[in-house]
């Protein structure tokens, strides 16, 4: 098997993990872990200020990442009114995301990631080794959808960390003196 093949023999069996476990987070009922969602905000402010530092050298570029992320915030926003808490009788807290919003995301993401791949294979396959094809960051239109995910999930699990606090709070049974 020559070299690019094997890397895209590779490559499809993880991204068809990742797009898995994105669509089995995003239904159903999701634990609370304070951790996690931390780390997640983290990552992707990282992530976000990676891919935004080279943009500034090409403002299309920088313009399509802001664009993504402030709609994004406003759909991290909308998914937060449309999310529900709950605490089952063991204790432990969960909520239940938009299946609407999830499900949008994940075609957004599954979309973009098939057109570049279907731009980038008759290149791979007619001349191994050769490609010399625009970058994954070279459209305006990928930052715009890569904005998208870093503005809403750092929006969505910050709120969710603030709604969860009050949701806990409200939960608590009220001790006071009297």
């Amino acid at each position: 098997m020559t070299p690019h093949l094997t890397s895209l023999a590779v490559m499809i069996p993880v991204m068809g993990l990742l797009i898995w476990r994105r669509v089995r987070s995003q239904f159903g009922r999701q634990p609370i872990r304070r951790g996690r969602m931390l780390a997640r905000i983290a990552t992707f402010v990282l992530l976000g200020a990676l891919v935004a530092w080279p943009g500034l050298a090409h403002p299309p570029l920088l313009e399509g990442l802001l664009a993504g992320v402030l709609v994004g915030v406003l759909l991290g926003l909308v998914g937060l009114r449309l999310t529900r808490f709950d605490r089952r009788a063991d204790g432990s807290d969960g909520y239940i995301p938009n299946p609407w919003i999830g499900a949008l995301l994940t075609a957004l993401l599954v979309g973009r990631l098939a057109w570049r791949f279907l731009v980038a294979m008759p290149q791979l396959a007619s001349e191994p080794g050769a490609y010399a094809g625009p970058a994954i960051g070279s459209s305006p239109l990928t930052m715009a959808v890569f904005g998208l995910l870093v503005g809403y999930y750092v929006a969505y699990f910050s709120g969710l960390l603030v709604h969860h606090r009050r949701f806990e709070r409200a939960q608590a049974p009220w001790v006071g003196g009297a």
